[in-house]
């Protein structure tokens, strides 16, 4: 990197991460001979465990932590930052291990370089479940190596010295040394054997679990100094923008660019060709206005004409689409995913049927910082800025496209205002690297206005589901029958696949955690019209609306309780494998280590309706929605306080949310990923909705796509977690909080009001 950026989001490659170190001639703790952090067996790089790590990584401290002269710990976090607190929760894991003293870590973003960091993909809230092992590990190495290298110092046995607080202490004699004073002989010595390890007890921990306010990037956030990546500026920097295809498929014919090169400012247009679907996380094509600043770009491509090819999807229409994907959730035809029982035969001859078809819309990201990359080629090498989720897929796409080798592509993250899956595909930075080719290597800033990120999205899948149930003359809940029709996100990867893939019926579709005898989940077929992706909590969002609902309804059925009938349809505490029931695939997670817990489910339901109140009548005409569900293998189940008032308008006074992640690691961390997936979710209930005409997205900007807004919010979101069990592993976070959410909502909407609501999004259906 040859730019001043080494604050806040600052980015670095592994021989820049040696020269930024604080103290000059800074003492690095396991640096290799050749200057740079080194991995063991590098050589064998890219392959990789099942944990995402390089085969033979063996924790070296190397990797990831160099202290300086001055006694300086810098950091280097792999994952990208978009306000989960990565970049503060990590370090910390690492630091706690270390015995450093919090006031003198720096943190740094390691570059996309998979080779060397594993796994770099911010998805799946799996960052700290994946990595809270490793990060321990190597603080414990460091640790025990500065250790080893003060009792060599003093000639005492290293049993005899122990880190403490910044320090090397022989209590013996009371002598005490500072980290950097034995850096340079610490770093001579081997890194330990796994086995060798002594982790810190979690008594003695004093960074993890413990309740903080702590955040690297919190301060320059508020105060505006944060580094995000429209924030980038190179010298002699371009701007850009591109117009796209306004169908799914549709190239460009022919443009006329004189009226836009007439625009002041405007320098050049460019055509990008684009890639055919499936197009993976290439980029679409079209025509870019390259310009002196961004307005002039913009004002450039309204001048621009542009005659765009026909494409097949030019008629999709959601509203008939609806109709479709309804009809194909009342077929007999669909992919059988689960089957226990006969549901079928038990349906014929049960007392009572009960049935209900359910509908979520397209949902778009909508991150408030759209997306935007800033490119730059120079001495046969590309160097790309950019706000991604997964810069090593951003790299490998740049060297593909510009037909450069993976060695000559440096992807720098910055911190990314929001990203819920959106910023995992890279489009966005393949656009900006071939506008510098195009350029000569100019640098160029790409950037996508609000209007391009709802046109071009890669929008959560829309789906129609039909859930049936049978129930015998004693009351008792005897079939149970499925079918979710949805377009899937293997439609980026595969010519018109029409079934849901493997990981998709994984997100709370076959994984139902009922004690029913007879069960039957299918999938019908549904074809993609439009570039479907993956947004936070993904399928698990329809899957919870639509189980959670009917769940509830079969309650009022049954004249019950919701939640006593919710907890005796959970049955007795048992641990269900998901390798009986989904083909092994559990959020990537080992079924053994992961099994379906539904006594973890069942203390959560419990929890947040005791702590909510659940039983005694709501205030001022509001009432009270329950929800439960199993995701990212986390048990999240919420309680929404909701009511309409005179003038119709729909009040949410408050949420309760209990969430059971198993080890808790930075508590505040955890309930504020929460509260924001609380407002995720009930925007999403409430107004989200992206529709087609004419294979057109309809919706421009956030008049039309509405988000909650703060008069709206719940005056209160209480989190409850449930008591952090260390002998437990860490389930995700980011996630699982969105899908309860729908649900409860509007089952407190029916308790409220009587209108049971069935599709999304709930505005103008309570009118």
């Amino acid at each position: 990197m040859s730019t001043d950026m080494t604050t806040g989001g600052a980015q670095l490659t592994r021989r820049r991460w040696l020269q930024l170190l604080p103290g000059a001639g800074g003492l690095l703790l396991a640096v290799g001979l050749d200057g740079l952090p080194r991995i063991a067996h590098a050589q064998d790089a890219p392959k990789f465990g099942a944990d995402g790590m390089p085969n033979g990584w063996r924790d070296s401290p190397a990797t990831f932590v160099a202290i300086g002269r001055d006694g300086t710990v810098s950091i280097l976090v792999h994952r990208s930052e978009m306000g989960q607190g990565v970049r503060t929760s990590l370090p910390r894991v690492l630091a706690d291990e270390l015995e450093a003293d919090w006031s003198r870590v720096k943190v740094r973003q390691a570059p996309g370089d998979e080779e060397t960091y594993g796994n770099q993909d911010t998805d799946g809230s799996r960052s700290m479940r994946h990595w809270f092992g490793p990060m321990r590990r190597c603080g414990a190495a460091a640790r025990q190596m500065l250790e080893a290298a003060a009792a060599a110092k003093w000639g005492v046995p290293a049993s005899e010295v122990a880190a403490r607080h910044h320090q090397l202490v022989h209590a013996r004699s009371g002598r005490v040394l500072p980290f950097g004073a034995v850096a340079e002989a610490a770093a001579a010595l081997p890194v330990p054997d796994r086995a060798a390890l002594v982790l810190k007890t979690p008594e003695r921990w004093r960074y993890i679990g413990q309740e903080s306010k702590v955040s690297v990037d919190g301060a320059d956030m508020v105060s505006g100094r944060a580094l995000y990546g429209q924030d980038v500026m190179l010298p002699g920097m371009l701007f850009a923008v591109v117009a796209r295809p306004p169908v799914l498929g549709s190239t460009v014919k022919r443009f006329d660019a004189a009226a836009a090169l007439k625009v002041p400012g405007v320098v050049r247009v460019i055509e990008l060709p684009g890639t055919p679907p499936p197009s993976e996380f290439q980029p679409l094509g079209g025509v870019a206005v390259v310009a002196r600043d961004t307005w002039s770009a913009i004002e450039g491509r309204k001048a621009l004409v542009v005659e765009w090819s026909d494409s097949p999807h030019a008629s999709y229409d959601t509203a008939a689409y609806r109709s479709t994907l309804m009809a194909a959730a009342n077929s007999e035809d669909g992919k059988l995913l689960r089957n226990e029982g006969d549901a079928r035969a038990a349906l014929s001859v049960a007392a009572r049927q009960l049935q209900a078809e359910y509908h979520v819309p397209h949902l778009a990201h909508v991150p408030m910082e759209p997306p935007v990359a800033v490119a730059r080629i120079s001495g046969g090498r590309c160097e790309c800025w950019a706000p991604v989720q997964s810069p090593q897929a951003a790299r490998d796409r740049i060297a593909k496209r510009l037909k450069l080798g993976f060695e000559a592509v440096t992807v720098n993250v910055t911190l990314l205002g929001g990203g819920f899956g959106r910023k995992s595909k890279p489009d966005f930075a393949v656009e900006a690297a071939l506008l510098s080719q195009a350029l000569g290597g100019t640098p160029v800033k790409l950037t996508w206005t609000r209007e391009d990120d709802l046109a071009n999205d890669y929008l959560h899948t829309i789906s129609a589901q039909r859930l049936e149930a049978g129930v015998n003359a004693d009351g008792r809940l005897i079939a149970w029958r499925h079918r979710a029709a949805e377009q899937t996100f293997m439609s980026l990867f595969m010519p018109d696949p029409k079934q849901l893939h493997g990981i998709e019926i994984g997100l709370g579709l076959v994984g139902l955690p009922f004690d029913i005898p007879n069960i039957r989940i299918e999938n019908p077929a549904a074809e993609a019209h439009a570039r479907i992706g993956w947004l936070r909590s993904v399928n698990n969002i329809q899957h919870a609306f639509a189980t959670q609902s009917f769940v509830a309804e079969l309650a009022a059925a049954a004249g019950r309780d919701h939640r006593d009938h919710l907890l005796a349809l959970l049955g007795p505490d048992r641990k269900i494998d998901p390798a009986a029931i989904q083909d092994g695939w559990n959020h990537g997670e080992s079924p053994e280590r992961y099994p379906i817990d539904t006594g973890r489910l069942r203390r959560v339901i419990e929890r947040v309706t005791a702590e909510a109140g659940w039983g005694r009548p709501g205030t001022a005409g509001t009432a009270l929605g329950l929800a439960a569900h199993y995701s990212f293998v986390t048990y999240v189940a919420a309680v929404v306080h909701a009511g309409v008032d005179a003038k119709g308008q729909i009040r949410i006074p408050r949420v309760d949310v209990a969430v059971d992640c198993g080890a808790v690691v930075n508590p505040d961390r955890v309930r504020s990923q929460i509260e924001g997936a609380v407002i995720n979710g009930l925007s999403q209930a409430l107004f989200g909705e992206v529709t087609f005409q004419n294979g057109r997205v309809q919706q421009r900007n956030f008049q039309d796509y509405e988000l909650l807004r703060m008069f709206q919010a719940p005056r209160e979101i209480r989190v409850h977690l449930m008591p952090s069990n260390p002998d437990l592993p860490l389930g995700g976070v980011g996630e699982p909080g969105v899908p309860p959410i729908a649900p409860a909502l509007c089952n407190a909407l029916y308790a409220a009001t009587g209108k049971r609501i069935r599709q999304l999004p709930i505005r103008q259906q309570l009118a």
